[in-house]
């Protein structure tokens, strides 16, 4: 009787386990069609950091241009958000599991403690201190990028949310203008460098 339990339990852990792996599988290959989302949202913000606000700092544009770049603020998020949208829409109709919906809610938390870490400070400090904004919110990035990387086991996301976080820490060292650089390179580090990777593997499928 004893030995009876016991090999139902064995096959009850290994059935869980085995529901676990197939879970993980599921979800990395969604990632990998979600690799898109990193390659559209990795070079939105690599392109404002880097060349719609760290460049203009540093280099003397005509107002033609200036304005140029004030416009692709507002056009390359507005963009993002209308294709992270119509995309995540398309995409419910497909089947869903509870670790991509777990994801999901790292994702919605990573925004609304953005939102929250810019509240205290309005409490705290009474002004947004952006050279302090942005190092915070760099760690932040980072956390979630690597705790989604943790949970599908992708080694590779995982490498570029720890490097998000070095970067923020040696971004605290310089002033603002010198952080938008930094950032610039964060974000082509873990978002555009993985995303292109996991978009490529599934075209290959």
């Amino acid at each position: 009787m004893n030995a009876t339990i016991r090999n139902e339990e064995y096959l009850d852990e290994n059935q869980s386990l085995k529901v676990i792996r197939e879970m993980i599988q599921v979800s990395r290959n969604k990632l990998n069609n979600d690799g898109i989302l990193f390659i559209v949202w990795g070079w939105i913000f690599f392109i404002n950091y880097l060349f719609l606000n760290y460049l203009p700092g540093k280099i003397l544009l005509s107002h033609q241009l200036m304005e140029m770049i004030r416009s692709l603020k507002v056009i390359l998020p507005v963009f993002g958000l209308i294709f992270t949208l119509y995309y995540i829409l398309k995409q419910r109709k497909k089947a869903q599991t509870y670790i991509g919906i777990s994801l999901r809610y790292v994702w919605i938390s990573l925004f609304a403690s953005m939102v929250l870490v810019n509240l205290i400070q309005m409490n705290v400090l009474h002004s947004i201190n952006f050279e302090l904004q942005h190092p915070i919110f760099m760690v932040l990035i980072a956390f979630t990028v690597t705790v989604t990387g943790g949970i599908l086991r992708y080694r590779l996301i995982i490498a570029g949310g720890i490097t998000f976080g070095l970067l923020a820490l040696a971004a605290s060292y310089f002033e603002l203008q010198t952080q938008l650089l930094f950032e610039a390179i964060a974000w082509l580090i873990a978002f555009v460098f993985p995303g292109h990777l996991l978009y490529a593997k599934r075209n290959k499928k």
